[in-house]
Order: structure tokens, then sequence, then C-alpha cells
């Protein structure tokens, strides 16, 4: 990977529908080799796929949360498949942190993350969950 492929993943990153020419014409090569480039970048799963980003409370979720969890030795795994069942987790994530799993959660309201959170605290091998609302998102 050279530097023109790290200028395509970052324009991409930025916005996944850019048109391919004007790719080309920012980093000065054909519309081709973009595409090259590109069909390289994914055979070689450095590109997994696109993505929307979407804004949380516009769709109706105005309590959004990370949640620490933590498991008993031996469960983390169980629980954390469990945890992506759930269709108000949109992120789950194994951690070498302070907590075993940290999950994003997309809330109706404060009310509504408490039941998803006793929910979790009712799968087995939870011990704990300890979420952190998100007051304002500056970056995602």
């Amino acid at each position: 990977m050279d530097e023109k492929d790290k200028a395509i993943i970052n324009m991409l990153i930025k916005n996944a529908r850019i048109p391919y020419t004007e790719i080309a014409k920012k980093l000065g090569v054909s519309e081709t080799a973009i595409r090259k480039r590109i069909k390289k970048l994914e055979e070689e799963k450095i590109i997994e796929g696109y993505t929307i980003k979407v804004n949380p409370s516009r769709l109706g979720y105005k309590s959004i949360a990370h949640v620490g969890i933590d498991t008993e030795s031996g469960h983390f795994l169980g629980v954390a498949c469990r945890l992506t069942e759930m269709e108000e987790i949109k992120c789950v994530a194994i951690t070498s942190g302070s907590n075993t799993i940290v999950a994003d959660i997309w809330a109706k309201d404060n009310k509504h993350l408490s039941e998803i959170i006793n929910k979790i605290l009712k799968i087995e091998g939870v011990i704990a969950a300890h979420p952190t609302i998100i007051v304002e998102m500056l970056k995602s």
C-alpha cells in the first residue's frame, strides 16, 4: 500500500460515495487506475465494505450510551455473542480495559436504556454493567 492508496482510503472514509472521477482528479491519475486500486484494496480486505453514518437522535434515539460489561471468567464470548443479537446494541467489542466488553446502545430514552441494561444484567455470566451516557458526540 502506497501513499495514493492511503489517500484513496482517507477520501472514502470521509465520503464513501465520492465519485471515482473526483478521486482520480484529486490524485492526478485516471479513473481506471482508481478502480483498479480500490478493487485491490477490497480483495486484500483493507476495504471491508461501505456504510452510512446516521444521526441516532433524528431516528428517535434520545439516549445513547457506551456500556462497560463485566463477565464471569470464561463467559465473555458467550455474553458478547448474545449482545450482538440485541437490536438496540449497535457495536460490541471485547476489550483489555477495565471492562471485559464494551457495547454502544441506542435507546429511545433513559427509561428504555434502563430496560436494556436490565436485560443485559440477566444474561448468564454478566456480573455488572456500567453505562456512560453520551451527552454530545463530537466525532464518531
